[in-house]
């Protein structure tokens, strides 16, 4: 990733509730300049495939969603040559031994647990920041 400021990351979270928290605190985050919010793992997609849309630096997306969850858009992600580059990061409320498995041979960067109070959601841009710089 070269430069970790002015970023666009796209969110996959399918609760009104935690997307308008992810919202707000990458939104005020000053290294996130554009925060995109979809509700499942085939908007995703279809946002990627959108060529009107720019191609964020940063995907964080759900596991457990309708339509399409987060890790079946995730294996098309990082299986397409467009967008296997993009640093990937999922969160779930549950550390399942069988999707961190997953995920880690998908490449994921990490395994985030889904926060239960606002301010440890406000760790999440920092953590990714610190993952995607290293």
């Amino acid at each position: 990733m070269p430069q970790l400021d002015n970023l666009h990351i796209i969110i996959a979270e399918d609760d009104y509730d935690d997307a308008d928290i992810m919202l707000q605190t990458f939104t005020n985050n000053p290294n996130f300049s554009k925060v995109s919010i979809v509700n499942n793992g085939e908007e995703l997609l279809n946002y990627l495939k959108d060529t009107s849309n720019h191609i964020p630096d940063i995907i964080l997306t759900d596991i457990n969603m309708p339509i399409l969850d987060g890790i079946e858009a995730l294996q098309e992600i990082l299986t397409d040559a467009d967008f296997k580059n993009i640093p990937c990061f999922v969160y779930s409320t549950s550390i399942n031994p069988a999707y961190k498995e997953k995920c880690d041979n998908l490449g994921v960067k990490a395994y985030l647990t889904k926060p239960y109070s606002f301010e440890a959601f406000e760790e999440i841009p920092k953590t990714i920041l610190t993952i995607a710089a290293q």
